[in-house]
């Protein structure tokens, strides 16, 4: 299923997500993420007044401008869809947020202070040229925000279980921490979200078939049924560990001590 339409999904799937998450913690995402768990990402990336953001991947950007009215930052969403970009700029209301429309790598020119990448490392084959442009975009001591699904690449059984698999490249956490290191990122803090991305998973997928007609009308049968596919299988990997979901927060390394809060690494990144 691919999403190209992004205003006819956006509409379709809008009040099941909505009911799907807990009050306060659907802020237009199109993903697994809470609220709160975007918050804190952002807190612990060191965001705040001042702070210049690019956001990769942004999508419909609902993440972001929760970001830009939390923080007060200034902010630049990036996306390969021209419809996910016309929805963002539809609903800035006002917020200091600049989209543009761009495949990436490579990333936009500039330096900026923080980068985030929420919930499509998954999307990119090749994971080092990508860090390699985040770490020349990021300034000494500049942050790398990011979410990834960390496991064994998929087998060829389970690419024909999942739709669009030439989206889905799951990497290894120690090839991840090898990569980083080899581009001058540091891991500052992580966290692991295994456990309430699966509950978001399961609960988006009930509110989906619930609102089956509604979202039919608008979609279509088939491409509602390759969404619930797609969760289904992911519900499956997460609470069978075949896939573990996590936050990370990196810096680029200029010899100083990191001011950025959060928690220390520990044995929890090893199986």
């Amino acid at each position: 299923m691919k999403q190209d339409d992004r205003a006819r999904f956006d509409q379709a799937l809008l009040r099941a997500r909505t009911s799907a998450y807990s009050p306060g913690e659907f802020v237009g995402q199109e993903s697994f993420m809470r609220a709160s768990e975007i918050r804190e990402l952002a807190v612990c990336a060191g965001t705040g007044p001042g702070v210049s953001v690019l956001d990769l991947c942004c999508g419909v950007a609902g993440p972001g401008r929760f970001i830009a009215r939390e923080f007060g930052c200034t902010y630049l969403g990036v996306d390969a869809s021209p419809g996910a970009i016309k929805i963002a700029r539809a609903r800035t209301g006002g917020l200091p947020c600049r989209f543009e429309v761009a495949t990436i790598p490579p990333l936009p020119a500039g330096r900026f202070d923080v980068v985030l990448l929420l919930e499509t490392m998954l999307a990119f084959p090749a994971k080092e040229p990508l860090l390699q442009e985040i770490a020349r975009a990021l300034g000494d001591g500049g942050r790398f925000a990011f979410t990834i699904e960390e496991g064994l690449p998929l087998t060829a059984a389970e690419r024909e279980r999942m739709p669009d698999d030439d989206t889905v490249w799951l990497t290894p956490l120690d090839e991840m921490l090898v990569c980083l290191e080899q581009v001058g990122l540091a891991l500052r803090w992580h966290a692991d979200r295994s456990r309430w991305h699966r509950a978001v998973v399961d609960a988006l997928t009930a509110a989906f078939v619930a609102d089956r007609a509604s979202i039919a009308r608008q979609i279509g049968e088939r491409a509602l049924d390759e969404l619930l596919a797609a969760h289904r299988l992911w519900s499956e990997w997460l609470h069978g560990g075949r896939v573990r979901k996590f936050a990370f927060v990196v810096e680029k390394i200029d010899g100083r001590i990191s001011d950025v809060p959060g928690v220390p690494l520990d044995g929890q990144l090893r199986r």
